[in-house]
């Protein structure tokens, strides 16, 4: 359906409200922007902003949106065993990070600031977690834990593993470029020790391709 005109500048208007944002964020290292900044950035008047997002909250949400085809590239990856798929959605959700580092850094900051709750929901929402609570289950219905692990549990560590990564890198501990290494590791030691008898041998093979992959890394770091 083609749009009227109206709102194809809408739609435009938007666009260069959200790329105004992104960039804003990126450059400053603070998610708390003012709409004058935004709608100056934007070249658009202060009430526009208001008018089509209503908050900065939405701005930053919209932003998310904007950047993250994550559904859409992880729905066009061709269909492995479920253990696998977990780390083929891990890589892609890290990617992310990678291709823009300065802009996630200023967002996990702010993640991790205790003031910093409605950005924390924001990102850690419960869309995402349906998604790779799903994920955990599939791997368990194609028997890789054992009958006794406690999924919702499982999935609460790793997400403390990832969150741990992340608190490390924003103080600097961990390098952009070993950003997945280091939570694929995480996960794999978290997933192997869950594994069912059957499933122990392929989890505890992923162990030892993270830990090359990230000893790898440490090790070219190192020599740079």
């Amino acid at each position: 359906m083609k749009l009227s005109r109206r709102e194809q500048a809408k739609t435009e208007r938007r666009r260069r409200i959200i790329a105004a944002a992104r960039d804003l964020i990126r450059e400053t290292g603070d998610t708390g922007l003012s709409m004058r900044a935004i709608a100056s950035r934007a070249g658009v008047s202060l009430a526009t902003p208001y008018n089509l997002f209503g908050s900065k909250r939405a701005i930053v949400l919209a932003i998310l949106e904007d950047v993250r085809e994550f559904h859409e590239r992880f729905s066009r990856l061709p269909k492995t065993d479920p253990v696998e798929r977990i780390f083929q959605a891990l890589a892609i959700s890290i990617g992310y990070y990678v291709e823009d580092p300065d802009f996630y850094r200023t967002l996990w900051t702010a993640v991790l600031d205790t003031s910093g709750k409605e950005l924390r929901t924001a990102i850690l929402n419960p869309q995402s977690h349906a998604f790779w609570a799903a994920l955990i289950a599939e791997a368990a219905g194609d028997g890789a834990f054992a009958p006794e692990i406690d999924l919702d549990l499982l999935l609460r560590n790793l997400n403390f593993t990832f969150e741990s990564v992340m608190l490390n890198w924003v103080f600097g501990a961990v390098d952009v470029a070993d950003l997945e290494a280091s939570v694929a590791y995480g996960y794999a030691l978290a997933l192997r020790g869950a594994a069912s008898p059957a499933a122990g041998a392929r989890l505890e093979a992923e162990v030892i391709r993270q830990q090359t992959r990230l000893a790898a890394l440490r090790a070219e770091s190192q020599a740079a």
